[in-house]
């Protein structure tokens, strides 16, 4: 199999020199996170690379038509249109194009201390589900070479950093895809249920049944949108509820506690304060702003 590392028709890239950003990387805006290289290589057939110990930098490859292998560490990734992969730094990889669709690749190198907050490390391929995100990711990586053809300032540096965290995020951070869409419908039609029963004590079971949808499912939406169990996020929204009705009613915590699907007024009051930080009567008698916690049944 014929292989090469570079030279192909139009492709670009800008490799920074060192000297040239050695100074600016001590900037705080800088130091987070900063590149290396940049470059395009469009139908790029016959591209091959590979490290055996890896470089300092993380490499970001984005696929913008064809296919195209990446391993590291002895696992094999295929990329295609609309997918990116990261490789971590100081990994053993290869990389190249498939031989019977070459791909055309935007990549960069990037190091910098804000590296960590980003997953790279998880070895996935990310798939680009929307053209509107695929045509932002493309105009990120346009925006960084029209600034490096411009003059190596530190407003210029600043700038690629924040482009850079931009095009980062938006691959591992926005909410893409059909199946996000449908969790959050999921997630939405639950805690509509929720608030319109918050008079009766609910199970996860009777919660799952009601949307027809399996415990874990319920318990994965929950924990991955709203942070809490669904239990737990039930708890809060009484808690919040109980808040409304104590300041605004004439009513003994016995009486909120019924609203709120507690038919024991001491058992509420224990869940009172452990998830609002004070107990139902001081809460009423005095002018506590409310600390919603996550109380635990």
């Amino acid at each position: 199999m014929q292989r090469k590392k570079d030279g192909f028709k139009d492709e670009r890239y800008i490799i920074i020199p060192t000297e040239s950003f050695t100074e600016f990387a001590k900037h705080p805006l800088v130091k987070s996170l900063y590149l290396t290289d940049v470059g395009f290589f469009p139908s790029a057939l016959h591209h091959y690379r590979e490290r055996k110990e890896g470089i300092e930098e993380v490499i970001l490859i984005y696929c913008v038509s064809g296919k195209g292998f990446i391993e590291v560490e002895d696992q094999i990734f295929e990329i295609s249109e609309k997918s990116a992969f990261c490789i971590p730094s100081n990994k053993k990889h290869r990389y190249y194009a498939s031989e019977e669709n070459a791909w055309s690749i935007f990549w960069v190198h990037f190091k910098g201390e804000a590296i960590e907050y980003f997953p790279v490390e998880e070895l996935k391929v990310l798939e680009i589900a929307s053209e509107n995100s695929n045509s932002r990711i493309m105009y990120f990586f346009e925006l960084l070479f029209q600034v490096l053809e411009r003059n190596y300032t530190i407003g210029n540096f600043i700038y690629l950093s924040q482009v850079l965290s931009l095009m980062l995020s938006e691959l591992y951070f926005k909410e893409k895809g059909k199946d996000q869409n449908i969790q959050n419908a999921h997630l939405t039609k639950i805690i509509h249920f929720m608030y319109r029963n918050l008079h009766q004590r609910m199970t996860l079971e009777e919660i799952a049944a009601e949307a027809q949808l399996s415990k874990s499912y319920v318990n994965y939406i929950f924990n991955e949108y709203a942070q809490k169990s669904p239990i737990d996020f039930l708890i809060h929204i009484k808690m919040q509820e109980a808040c409304k009705l104590l300041k605004s009613i004439d009513s003994r915590v016995s009486e909120v506690a019924v609203c709120v699907g507690y038919d024991d007024p001491y058992y509420f009051s224990r869940i009172f304060k452990k998830v609002i930080g004070v107990s139902p009567r001081d809460y009423k008698n005095g002018n506590y702003i409310p600390e919603i916690k996550n109380g635990r049944r």
